[in-house]
């Protein structure tokens, strides 16, 4: 028996290899929603009638509803999610279903229904990204007051607040809520009526078509709206780059819930213990978030290297984007959602911070700035400090303790007043420049952030 212009029937293995309705399946409302508005634009046409309208799109709101409640078969036999649909609908309504896919290609709906489906994942990521925002906010206010050191190259280098930290995070993922937004306008095109690669001579218009499904307008090329998966890789890039702010964060909790740094305190519902070692309490939602981040970085990977050999236009390489963006999708959301409820219960040991901050060289860049305050050029204020900061290795004493002829003897400059630098309370509130630390801007800034948040 031939099909169309085969005479022999797919082998099931082929059928097996190639069908992708046990992944894509998951895009049923998307692919229902762009064929209620395709048959909306196929009445206005007059290609269908009211009547055969109306059938269509109650027969696929049936089918919708029915998979919601898992009551409805997939066929792998079918391969794809809207050969399952589409047979499904004509086998109900007859006629009026095999109407259905008149000007429209698999090609063009998949394109639409990837779009409509990243459109939706990036609303809802948008929600649990606030959420996070909001967690570590609420977080930073209940350690508000209290004082850290500051790293770099993981050495104690300057005092900050540990909310200031913290809001360093809130600030990274501004910066990826933004990046969604603009994906989100960037990807908000609609490709249904641009066929196989090069449209119809039976014309929709696409315009009305896009309305009905809220696109911002319609695709311009009907070769690049076909195999475009661009949308794609710029998600999975904004999905990675929140991974690699949430492994980020996921470094500093793991550090501070150490028993070398104890600075906070996770608690036990998001903690786990060793089977071995009775003592240990384990912060496996940041190890495991570290972790995620490398998949998401992975699925990134493969989908650049997936589209970096394509020719024009569709090409069955484009089957392989859906798992990866299913994935990466999948593994933040839950990512975002956990990491939220974990920062929502991490408290802050001030009695650790606050020793740690109390280490005297956090205050040497403080005193190079008194004598930069009394003329003395930066460089050479730096290179004085440096002398002063090795003799008080060497003589086993602190800043504190030092008298003023031993200040004098590193610069004549030094007068009784530099202990005031060594006070850790007035060094904060010197950090008052837009940006810095200082309480007062700490407090301005999550004044700010509670307002932002509050209104989103």
């Amino acid at each position: 028996m031939w099909k169309g212009r085969f005479a022999q029937e797919t082998s099931a293995l082929v059928q097996r290899y190639g069908e992708s309705v046990s992944f894509d399946w998951r895009l049923y409302a998307h692919d229902i929603a762009g064929s209620i508005a395709h048959s909306k634009g196929l009445l206005k046409a007059g290609i269908i009638t009211a009547e055969e309208q109306s059938r269509i799109e109650s027969g696929l709101l049936t089918i919708r509803a029915e998979i919601e409640k898992g009551a409805f078969e997939f066929q792998e036999a079918l391969e794809d999610v809207h050969m399952n649909i589409e047979a499904e609908l004509t086998k109900r309504i007859g006629s009026a279903g095999a109407k259905l896919h008149t000007a429209r290609s698999r090609n063009d709906q998949i394109a639409t229904d990837v779009r409509l489906y990243c459109r939706s994942s990036i609303d809802a990521i948008l929600i649990l990204t606030r959420a996070m925002q909001a967690a570590l906010v609420e977080c930073a206010e209940r350690g508000n007051d209290a004082v850290m050191p500051g790293y770099t190259h993981l050495q104690r280098g300057q005092p900050v607040l540990f909310a200031h930290h913290l809001l360093a995070y809130v600030e990274m993922l501004e910066r990826d809520s933004a990046r969604l937004t603009d994906c989100r306008r960037r990807l908000n095109v609609m490709p249904l009526g641009s066929g196989a690669l090069a449209g119809s001579t039976i014309i929709i218009d696409r315009e009305f078509v896009a309305q009905q499904l809220g696109f911002d307008g319609v695709t311009q090329n009907s070769m690049d709206a076909v195999s475009d998966r661009d949308f794609v890789a710029e998600l999975l890039f904004v999905i990675s780059m929140i991974g690699v702010h949430l492994s980020r964060l996921s470094e500093d909790i793991i550090l501070w819930a150490s028993s070398e740094f104890a600075f906070v305190t996770l608690s036990d519902a998001h903690t786990t213990g060793s089977s071995l070692m009775p003592q240990k309490k384990n912060p496996d939602v940041a190890e495991l978030t570290r972790g995620k981040s490398a998949r998401l970085i992975g699925n990134l990977m493969a989908m650049l290297t997936l589209l970096k050999g394509l020719p024009m236009t569709y090409n069955r390489d484009l089957q392989e984007d859906k798992e990866p963006l299913f994935d990466s999708i999948d593994t933040l959301s839950l990512a975002l959602e956990v990491f939220t409820e974990m920062v929502s219960g991490m408290d802050v040991n001030r009695s650790r911070t606050e020793a740690a901050a109390a280490d005297p060289m956090l205050l040497a860049t403080d005193i190079a700035d008194y004598l930069v305050n009394h003329g003395v050029p930066f460089r050479q204020a730096h290179e004085v400090i440096g002398k002063l900061v090795a003799y008080s290795i060497a003589e086993k004493k602190d800043f504190g303790d030092m008298s003023l002829a031993e200040f004098q003897s590193f610069s004549t400059v030094f007068e009784s007043d530099v202990k005031a630098c060594l006070n850790l309370k007035t060094a904060l509130e010197a950090r008052k420049s837009i940006g810095a630390p200082s309480p007062q801007n700490v407090a301005s800034q999550l004044a700010r952030w509670r307002q932002t948040l509050t209104v989103a």
